[in-house]
């Protein structure tokens, strides 16, 4: 075998390895689920560059829905139809707060909409990760309660996965958050999850709005 040819092996041998010990250490963790498209990223574009009034939960609150909802007249202008109905809510029970504003809605402008919370528990899974990414990729931001702050989820870096039965899934890496709270460099905020705790998170609510 000629020295090129030898050193050619090696290298094709070290990258096996590398991919070998790769799989291996994520299919210890998932199961035996393989990489097929690592670090793919989605972020919803062009969000409102908000900030609260203060530090207040409530006030963090009613920016974090009109970030996500694109529109004061739902939430939260003045006269916006969900504002009263919001303060009542307890702004870090996400649950709460979807119950309080799900169902149907009269605008200030006689407009008439239907608001369809969907609410994932704190528990990570491969659901959670589908759930998030599809919202995302829908260019639809979520709300998302972690070490007691709320905060607006905006992105994700995930991989995409298969097992060998052809099944697929996501594996959430990171997720890119806004805290309303500020108008600076601390307004942007990385949930790791290799480095970060799930249990920490306290779930994630999408809200959809859909004329009635």
């Amino acid at each position: 075998m000629s020295p090129e040819a030898a050193v050619t092996k090696l290298r094709g041998c070290a990258c096996l390895l590398l991919v070998l010990a790769s799989c291996f250490a994520f299919g210890q963790e998932t199961g035996g689920w393989k990489i097929y498209h690592p670090n793919e990223e989605v972020r919803v574009p062009q969000l409102p560059a908000l900030t609260a009034r203060s530090h207040d939960l409530s006030d963090v609150l009613l920016t974090s829905l009109d970030i996500v909802f694109h529109d004061p007249s739902i939430c939260c202008g003045k006269d916006s139809a969900l504002e009263d109905s919001v303060l009542a809510a307890d702004p870090l029970s996400l649950r709460e707060v979807a119950s309080k504003i799900q169902g149907k809605w009269t605008l200030g402008d006689n407009r008439r909409i239907v608001i369809t919370p969907d609410f994932v528990g704190p528990a990570p899974s491969i659901d959670i990760s589908l759930r998030i990414v599809g919202a995302l990729r829908d260019k639809h931001a979520m709300l998302t309660v972690w070490n007691s702050h709320l905060y607006v989820l905006y992105g994700a870096v995930f991989d995409e996965v298969g097992n060998d039965d052809g099944s697929s899934a996501l594996m959430i890496h990171r997720l890119f958050l806004v805290d309303p709270r500020y108008s600076g460099s601390r307004r942007e905020v990385t949930f790791n999850r290799d480095t970060d705790d799930w249990d920490k998170v306290r779930g994630i609510l999408l809200l959809t709005v859909a004329p009635q």
